[in-house]
């Protein structure tokens, strides 16, 4: 999958950081000939844990030197040398990697003896507090862009759940990081009523078709479409 990254250009209209699910607006935008910084940085289990230093005059740091080099050339292409400086609202998918925070195997210890979760639990406070827990990189991250007063704006990811993942934690948990991102003044941008079937997953004119988690130019299509609409 190809990963576009920025347009070489000081007119961009956004900065574009996060995960692979960022490839698709990034092509989008490419494809439109609508200029923007930055690109996917990472795979989205990188941006969960915490992975980034912050400094008290707005910088920002990557531990990842892959994920660094690629948030500085953005910087480059903006002309700024922090995010405090952003001349633009930044798009960002951290934190966003639901499937991921659903993988099976780690929400095991908390189902009964039938395989099946407690009734309430995907609902209650404890799950909100383990996701929160799972994904605190992320919201520290947001922390930040909250702290410099940045616009910021996050898609939520494609309605794709992978046979690693349970469907049930991957729906709920996807609720708390964005009622979480939405308490840091995050904007989310949710296509869920114009890209999902009745079962609440992708429609494949929406989805990458050669893996089992990305949505394809089409799906970015309509996150630029939202974000025009919106002012970018």
């Amino acid at each position: 999958m190809t990963t576009p990254s920025s347009t070489t250009t000081t007119r961009a209209r956004f900065l574009l950081l996060g995960d692979s699910h960022a490839g698709c607006v990034g092509r989008a935008a490419r494809d439109a000939g609508l200029p923007f910084a930055g690109g996917p940085v990472g795979s989205g289990r990188d941006f969960l844990g915490p992975f980034c230093d912050t400094a008290a005059d707005g910088g920002l740091t990557f531990h990842a030197a892959d994920a660094e080099r690629l948030y500085r050339d953005a910087l480059d292409t903006l002309e700024v040398t922090t995010p405090a400086g952003l001349p633009v609202p930044l798009v960002c998918t951290f934190g966003l990697s639901a499937h991921t925070v659903a993988t099976r195997q780690n929400w095991d210890v908390h189902r009964d003896r039938h395989g099946g979760f407690p009734p309430g639990f995907l609902s209650s406070r404890l799950f909100a507090r383990l996701v929160a827990a799972t994904v605190r990189g992320a919201l520290a991250f947001y922390d930040h862009t909250a702290a410099l007063g940045l616009r910021v704006l996050a898609p939520l990811p494609p309605q794709r759940v992978p046979a690693m993942s349970d469907p049930a934690v991957f729906f709920a948990a996807q609720d708390v990081i964005a009622a979480e991102l939405t308490r840091r003044g995050v904007e989310t941008v949710d296509l869920r009523h114009r890209v999902t079937d009745e079962t609440g997953r992708q429609r494949p004119a929406f989805c990458e078709p050669d893996d089992t988690i990305h949505g394809n130019t089409a799906f970015g299509r309509l996150i630029l479409a939202d974000l025009l609409d919106r002012g970018l």
